[in-house]
């Protein structure tokens, strides 16, 4: 198309990629101008290497590495799209390069699920639940002598050796699919090519770029945050206990470290300046709240971090105000977390460079195939805007991106019935719409709302479990009777939720579910004999209102 002769012994693959005779050769893809640039790059670089170029300018192509796709980040979703595209017989790189947090703290190959995020929080989610059950068990006739203890440098060893064997396994399994794994901080040069910011001025040519970079946690409004707080980035490598802990936020990350560190033996408060789990369900966000106040989690509520202050003793002075009469005091903490949101790393990436350009909040916008703005670049995961910031979304998107790229597919990602699960000391698992977002979306009229409060039967023997521990809604849209949203708050949340989200992406209807028959005598069968409604008491305009009503009831 451009007048380019290609040698005959240069070929291109389906990614415009120059390949040996060796490798399998098909048809060249009718390309754009900016396909065409990168096909003409990688012949005139193979023209450089032959005998007789100029020293400069044969050494200047020796630095240029080529690729068919080139990944920016080693997180769960760039994992999966290199492994999966390197299966179809793709040539992959993949740079990864954690920069330390404030307080030092860095890790492996993985990203922030396996490192920092789902995996460690889940094992001390876990240790802390052991250690509630063992107070349980004394009521079914275990003797637990003396005072029970935890020790957070035993706990602290054993996630680590766990994670740092996760980080190994990943490099073994890009070496053995043949992918070129970097730990550089790769940054666009054009649109087509990167600099890895290394001495040896190496720079990345790819026919396709998937940014896939994540989150990293936000520490900016707060006078002395980033030299004295840490974040979920440093929580899980810390060499000791915490101690006495300030939390500050009401995301899930700060629910689910309150609930951790309180049951094992931590003195923990909890800093919210409005309310808990914005976005979710917030009855049983309510429920939350009050169950974390059972298992001795302080909470302030309306109340905001105004300064952290070094103190004796490696101590930390925290002033804080209250939102309800402005009214400022401080107390002295061991250990402050802030868990008060997370911010896209993009703006090391010189995203200009390669014609795209940021959200206000920093995130990149993408259409239904994930492409940016440039149509060869793309972005999953958290940095892409809009899209659910879960690991298990990366991963899906990853492999449905990289079949589509290799031709192998034509399937794009649903972003529709997608479970999650809170680990909160009881779990809240869900699918689907919140009872807010039903009541905007389809209206109070169409709406039936099942419940049941239930207490799980390993539960029955023990006293200071009340009746009403654990809840199950269903939210049914009257006119299909197709179930819309899913809510369990009980043991195994996780557990439970991941069966029923297959029916619920299936558009079930409740009589489905109650036609079904159900494992006896289990907490998820629950779900399978909700009878009673509940009536619609509020809206999502009166989320506030209900949320003050409820910490005035339960946590004061």
């Amino acid at each position: 198309v451009h007048g380019i002769i290609i040698p005959q012994k240069l070929r291109q693959n389906k990614m415009g990629c120059t390949v040996s005779p060796k490798r399998k050769q098909e048809k060249p893809d009718s390309a754009g101008s900016e396909n065409a640039a990168y096909s003409i790059f990688v012949i005139k670089k193979e023209n450089l290497l032959q005998q007789g170029t100029p020293k400069e300018e044969r050494k200047e192509a020796e630095n240029f590495i080529d690729f068919d796709i080139f990944v920016i980040g080693g997180g769960s979703g760039g994992l999966a799209l290199a492994k999966e595209a390197a299966e179809y017989g793709a040539k992959i790189g993949l740079a990864d390069y954690v920069k330390p947090s404030p307080k030092g703290t860095t890790w492996g190959l993985g990203g922030t699920c396996v490192n920092v995020g789902c995996i460690p929080k889940k094992l001390m989610h876990y240790a802390a639940s052991a250690g509630e059950a063992l107070l349980d068990n004394k009521e079914k006739g275990w003797e637990v002598p003396g005072k029970i203890q935890h020790d957070w440098v035993k706990m602290k060893e054993n996630v680590s050796k766990h994670i740092k064997s996760l980080n190994w396994g990943y490099q073994k399994q890009l070496e053995k699919l043949g992918i070129q794994y970097f730990n550089k901080y790769a940054s666009f040069i054009d649109p087509h090519t990167l600099s890895l910011n290394d001495e040896a001025n190496t720079r990345i040519r790819a026919k396709n770029i998937i940014i896939a970079v994540g989150n990293r946690p936000n520490y900016e409004g707060i006078p002395g945050a980033k030299e004295l707080a840490i974040s979920s980035d440093d929580l899980f490598w810390l060499e000791k206990s915490p101690g006495k802990i300030l939390i500050v936020g009401g995301s899930y990350v700060a629910l689910e470290c309150a609930g951790f560190l309180a049951n094992v033996g931590c003195d923990t408060t909890l800093m919210v300046r409005s309310i808990f789990l914005r976005g979710y369900d917030q009855e049983i966000a309510m429920m939350i709240g009050h169950n974390l106040a059972k298992h001795k989690v302080k909470i302030l509520t309306e109340t905001i971090p105004l300064e952290l202050q070094k103190a004796e003793e490696g101590k930390i002075r925290v002033r804080y105000k209250s939102l309800k009469d402005s009214s400022e005091n401080f107390e002295m903490f061991e250990t402050v977390l802030l868990a008060i949101g997370r911010k896209p790393i993009t703006e090391g990436l010189n995203l200009e460079a390669a014609g795209i350009k940021p959200e206000p909040n920093g995130k990149l916008r993408v259409n239904e195939k994930e492409q940016t703005s440039t149509p060869h670049i793309y972005a999953i995961g958290d940095v892409a805007d809009g899209k659910p910031e879960l690991t298990p979304v990366a991963i899906k998107t990853g492999r449905l991106l990289a079949r589509r790229i290799m031709g192998k597919s034509e399937e794009l990602m649903s972003y529709a019935y997608i479970p999650s699960t809170v680990y909160t000391p009881i779990e809240y698992g869900f699918c689907g719409l919140s009872e807010e977002e039903a009541i905007s979306k389809i209206g109070n009229e169409n709406l039936e709302i099942y419940q049941s409060y239930f207490k799980p039967l390993e539960w029955n023997s023990v006293t200071e479990r009340k009746e009403d521990s654990c809840y199950s809604k269903l939210i049914v849209q009257k006119d299909t009777n197709i179930i819309v949203g899913f809510h369990y708050f009980g043991p195994n949340g996780g557990e439970v939720t991941q069966g029923y989200a297959i029916a619920l992406s299936c558009k079930t209807t409740k009589q489905q579910w109650d036609e079904s028959v159900g494992v006896y005598s289990t907490n998820a069968s629950e779900m399978l004999s909700l009878k009673k409604t509940k009536a619609i008491t509020y809206s999502p305009k009166k989320v506030e209102q209900y949320n003050s009503i409820f910490f005035n009831k339960y946590l004061f």
